[in-house]
């Protein structure tokens, strides 16, 4: 007992606290439930459908999920970005739980693939036009803070970008843009005006950021021998191709299903040409180049 006050008033006298006053707040302070901790009531009253069909709250409460999984794999990012002394270990147990969280976001597609009725969904799609899941600003950034930006320029202008290109440039050409952007006028959809206007300059300062710390980046600043060790590369192939295939792949057959009716592709509610915005083999988003064969490059999305 004497030796866990003595730590808890060094702890306090740290940070120029008194450790009585915070003992005796102790005495007044209500013990924890798990829902003030969770804070349950506050999450469970964040869905608010637009119509009155009820696979709407499917839809509503599956992609508040998917934004949650996000938040999840940024903090695990983030810690990756920002340590020094990074160790084989240490980056690869990171990327496989964030691989994980991917994992779980791919078979989750059921839910929505299996779990609405399409006449439903073709109903209250009509109320969320131009909002689009493209518009989810957390995985632009999953995106961001995984790779160099030139790996996510659209492939047509890669040759025209290099790292002296100013951020701003390089955001009007990355692949993304495609499902928003007429290249030949110029002129840009709905869907991608109002992102811009919310996020862009927040997306210039996060790109800023992660230029030199991102995953791909730390990643080649390693020793040669931590490079090489197999079961971080390992990790670094999962990780991509979990990403950047697998849970594409299982996002464009779950809007396959749903946009795709007899034969007649649908406009997705943002306006954007889906099928070749979203398959791999189009826009060939490869965050870690370095760990694939040329082979494997040249065939990357094409078996799937």
């Amino acid at each position: 007992m004497k030796s866990l006050l003595e730590q808890l008033e060094k702890k306090y006298d740290t940070i120029g606290q008194d450790l009585n006053t915070h003992l005796e707040g102790l005495l007044y302070s209500e013990p924890i439930t798990y829902w003030d901790y969770i804070q349950t009531d506050a999450l469970l009253n964040l869905q608010t459908q637009r119509t009155t069909l009820p696979d709407e709250m499917v839809f509503i409460m599956y992609h508040q999920i998917n934004e949650l999984l996000f938040k999840m794999i940024l903090w695990e990012i983030d810690q990756v970005a920002h340590n020094k002394n990074i160790t084989a270990q240490f980056f690869s147990t990171k990327l496989m739980r964030i691989s994980r969280y991917f994992d779980m976001l791919t078979s989750s597609f059921t839910i929505m693939g299996d779990g609405m009725e399409v006449e439903q969904y073709m109903k209250f799609r009509t109320t969320l036009t131009p909002a689009s899941g493209f518009q989810s600003a957390q995985y632009r950034k999953i995106e961001f803070a995984s790779t160099d930006l030139i790996n996510l320029i659209d492939a047509r202008f890669r040759d025209t970008i290099d790292r002296d290109t100013p951020f701003e440039h390089a955001l009007e050409h990355l692949y993304w843009q495609a499902a928003g952007k007429d290249y030949k006028t110029g002129k840009k959809s709905r869907l991608l005006t109002a992102f811009e206007e919310r996020y862009k300059n927040e997306f210039i300062a996060f790109t800023k950021e992660y230029n030199t710390i991102n995953l791909y980046a730390k990643f080649k600043e390693l020793p040669k021998e931590v490079k090489e060790d197999p079961k971080l590369r390992d990790a670094m192939r999962h990780y991509d191709y979990t990403v950047n295939v697998t849970w594409v792949m299982s996002h464009y057959n779950t809007a396959n299903k749903y946009l795709n009716i007899n034969n007649k592709t649908v406009e997705a509610t943002g306006g954007s040409e889906w099928t070749k915005y979203m398959h791999p083999k189009y826009q060939r988003r490869i965050f870690f180049p370095e760990v694939w064969t040329e082979q494997e490059l040249r065939d990357w999305g094409t078996n799937v």
